[in-house]
């Protein structure tokens, strides 16, 4: 599964602050292409076989004893695959095992499905172990303090019917140069993800901007997966949240601040997975994140209905 995506450092012209010296000075023409081929390049991920419009089933699990597979009167039912997988035992400390239904056609680290214990996938920490079903998948992860299940299929409906994104048009004021405020030491948030459970995250600091003389504050998070390299992740909403964009949230990354600085390119705001799939859990934009103003940039939430 790709990471998070690295954005271009780019600066502001015709926006809210005047750009540095020596900041890049591309026009506009040329600017509007490079925004245009990064969607072109996020579509081909989102329509890739791996990427998150591939997912077609999901669920929760509590320790206990499951029976696996696509026929009905299994305790964990498959959108496809085999009739009968295996049974997974969940212990009440979160280890997870399977023992394989013979002649299921699974395999796991290219063996067939045996005994075996399974590894629990966790977003920038451990990769799950993956069983493979044909050119499916199957997988246990954990979000915070739940454990789940997902089921990846490169065939499904969802990613060969998916029609595109919408867009706001392209406009370069909204590529904002913040000032950059570092904390002392890293604060401690809980953010909520897409299903209301708890998640920690890592402040490191906070964006100061202007737009049309009004100033705004966004607290990134620490993305653990684009780590050693601190790129920043802010999840934020605005007025446009749960009318034209998505309402739990937009992504937004950014190029770690140089020099106090740093460039919020709100043309790369982009829908989270939740928005894209219901069989993945996201976190959310936090309160301290909501900014009172209409962000008319980035991706709109015009596609699911399809």
């Amino acid at each position: 599964m790709r990471t998070w995506m690295w954005l271009l450092l780019a600066v502001l012209l015709g926006g809210c602050e005047s750009a540095p010296d020596g900041a890049l000075t591309m026009d506009a023409r040329q600017y509007a292409r490079d925004v245009e081929q990064w969607r072109g390049q996020r579509l081909a991920r989102l329509r890739a076989s791996d990427g998150w419009l591939s997912y077609i089933g999901s669920g929760r699990l509590k320790p206990g004893t499951y029976r696996v597979g696509s026929a009905a009167g299994n305790d964990l039912l498959l959108p496809a695959g085999p009739a009968q997988l295996g049974v997974l035992k969940i212990d009440g400390n979160g280890d997870a095992s399977i023992e394989g239904a013979p002649g299921s056609g699974a395999t796991l680290n290219g063996q067939p499905l045996r005994q075996a214990p399974l590894r629990v996938g966790v977003a920038g920490a451990q990769e799950a172990s993956r069983i493979q079903l044909g050119t499916s998948e199957f997988y246990l992860v954990r979000m915070g303090s739940v454990l789940g299940w997902r089921f990846r299929d490169p065939g499904s409906l969802r990613r060969r019917n998916f029609p595109g994104i919408e867009h706001f048009p392209v406009d370069r004021a909204w590529q904002i140069q913040a000032r950059w405020q570092p904390y002392a030491k890293a604060q401690q948030a809980v953010l909520l993800t897409s299903i209301g459970t708890p998640l920690s995250a890592q402040v490191p600091g906070e964006a100061v901007f202007e737009i049309d003389g009004r100033t705004f504050h966004l607290q990134p998070m620490l993305d653990k997966e684009a780590l050693p390299s601190r790129q920043l992740f802010f999840l934020f909403s605005d007025r446009t949240s749960g009318r034209e964009t998505y309402g739990g949230a937009r992504y937004l990354y950014a190029a770690e601040p140089r020099d106090g600085r740093l460039v919020l390119d709100f043309n790369r705001a982009e829908n989270p997975p939740c928005a894209l799939t219901p069989h993945v859990v996201c976190p959310i934009a936090p309160a301290f994140n909501r900014l009172d103003v209409a962000v008319t940039a980035g991706e709109k939430f015009q596609y699911l209905a399809q």
